[in-house]
């Protein structure tokens, strides 16, 4: 697995810790991490561009001229497509373009753009940020001291609100929380910086934090397990 240094907010090293191979040590899928970042700019669009057609603009309901005679062009409408104030012509209708894109592409184009940035060097991993307070001045201290450059993306956990309010109003720097974690926003930025909490640990990107806690069907086992052991006891106890 491949090593990155552990870093201190004031720039100072704390030794290595380990990358995932299987998020930060794969081979760039180019196609698919264009495909998904294509498909999520589709899926921003709002789609409600609309144009009028011959049939819904107003006024041009008789004939300009008569058929023959005139020497024109016969015309039965002034609201024709070629008439100034006519309708438009094969113009746009609102539409979806939204676009269905399979989870394991998703996961694949992330870890992909992941693996790009790591292979770059552009990888940092902060033991905790640990601001006792809300501070810009403090968030662009820390950033100076780890020595970022550039466009820099910061994953922060949901509830480090000292954290999100000391980095949110800095310039180049965009924050997104561990579930948020996207292709398109780390190959917008030159460095991604992770916590040691909010570290991608697996092939699904999740957050070591995240893989640490039991789920419910986890939590509620031992206790489905108990249940015959004491009913065993109690017909011990009768007989």
């Amino acid at each position: 697995m491949g090593t990155v240094t552990l870093r201190t907010p004031a720039g100072g090293e704390q030794g290595t810790i380990e990358l995932a191979d299987d998020v930060f040590g794969i081979q760039p899928n180019v196609a698919v991490m264009h495909q998904v970042v294509t498909a999520q700019l589709a899926n921003r669009r709002a789609g409600t561009q609309s144009t009028k057609t011959r049939a819904e603009v107003r006024g041009g309901g008789h004939k300009p001229y008569r058929q023959k005679g005139t020497g024109n062009a016969r015309q039965g409408s002034t609201r024709a497509p070629q008439w100034t104030g006519g309708g438009v012509a094969l113009g746009p209708k609102p539409r979806s373009y939204a676009q269905r894109t399979p989870k394991k592409m998703i996961r694949l184009a992330l870890r992909s753009a992941l693996s790009d940035r790591a292979a770059a060097g552009k990888v940092l991993v902060v033991s905790s940020w640990g601001f006792d307070r809300p501070s810009t001045k403090a968030g662009k201290a820390a950033l100076e001291a780890l020595g970022v450059d550039g466009r820099v993306l910061i994953v922060v956990e949901r509830n480090d609100d000292n954290a999100i309010l000391s980095f949110r109003n800095l310039p180049n720097v965009q924050l997104l929380e561990v579930g948020e974690l996207n292709a398109y926003d780390v190959l917008c930025n030159d460095w991604v910086v992770f916590t040691q909490a909010t570290l991608p640990t697996g092939a699904s990107a999740t957050p070591a934090t995240t893989a640490a806690e039991p789920t419910a069907s986890e939590a509620e086992a031992p206790a489905a397990e108990e249940a015959p052991a004491s009913a065993t006891t109690e017909e011990e106890a009768e007989a």
